[in-house]
């Protein structure tokens, strides 16, 4: 059965298959200033115009939903070449208010540093935002954003994957802070670092922290190739 649907984002009407009403949503985590933060677009045309959603829109006829999903955070914030990892599929059958549609929503970690988020395409203004100073979100992006959320505090404690929010070079206290704010916990110092140094994943560098003005702390960066060779010998990194 085919419908006219009204684009949310372009206001034009548009044709859709009931039964592939489909959309994507992504949820991009980015660290900065020792605070989490989300990225998310205001979308300047359609029913949700001036409002504040997650970057994402329709699936096209012709293309896959993780083609779908790398196209769209490209052409609304000119982030490209990321690693999206796929949550589910959230079909209320009243969040989206004119019919019925259901969007797959993916996830990412990237380091703020590498890209120069611009807005574009359907969206007025593409912005970062710590994730306890959100504004109101459109549909049922809060629900989807939590989602992520809880996903990410719980694969943050069985693999170093907190590791692609941070720069190269980091100091162990911005690795404590990264995980106190994905965690929501306060992290006692000596026994963070402890443990994180035991875990001989890290590699200390002869560089200190340049610019500061308190004490420079010493850099270091993470070993991805010590972290394979301790899984194959059966190391779980656990935290």
């Amino acid at each position: 059965m085919i419908k006219d649907f009204i684009d949310e984002e372009s206001g034009e009407k548009v044709k859709h298959a009931v039964m592939n009403a489909i959309t994507i949503d992504c949820v991009i985590f980015g660290f900065e200033g020792g605070k989490l933060e989300v990225l998310l677009v205001q979308h300047g045309q359609g029913i949700s115009k001036g409002e504040w959603g997650l970057p994402g829109g329709w699936i096209k006829k012709t293309e896959s939903i993780d083609s779908a999903a790398h196209r769209l955070l490209q052409e609304l914030t000119d982030i490209d070449d990321v690693y999206l990892e796929q949550l589910k599929a959230f079909g209320r059958p009243d969040r989206y208010p004119l019919d019925r549609v259901i969007t797959i929503g993916y996830y990412a970690l990237v380091k703020k540093e590498d890209y120069n988020v611009k807005a574009g395409f359907t969206a007025s203004d593409a912005r970062w935002y710590k994730i306890n100073e959100l504004p109101d979100l459109i549909y049922d992006h809060g629900e989807i954003f939590k989602f992520s959320l809880k996903q990410l505090r719980q694969k943050v404690r069985q693999a170093p994957v907190g590791f692609n929010l941070l720069p190269e070079k980091f100091t162990l206290l911005q690795l404590m802070q990264l995980y106190e704010e994905i965690l929501n916990v306060e992290l006692d110092k000596p026994n963070f670092r402890r443990k994180f140094l035991k875990m001989k994943l890290l590699k200390g560098l002869d560089e200190k922290q340049k610019g500061v003005s308190h004490r420079a702390a010493k850099l270091y960066k993470f070993d991805p190739e010590i972290y394979k060779k301790l899984t194959e010998k059966g190391f779980n990194f656990e935290f």
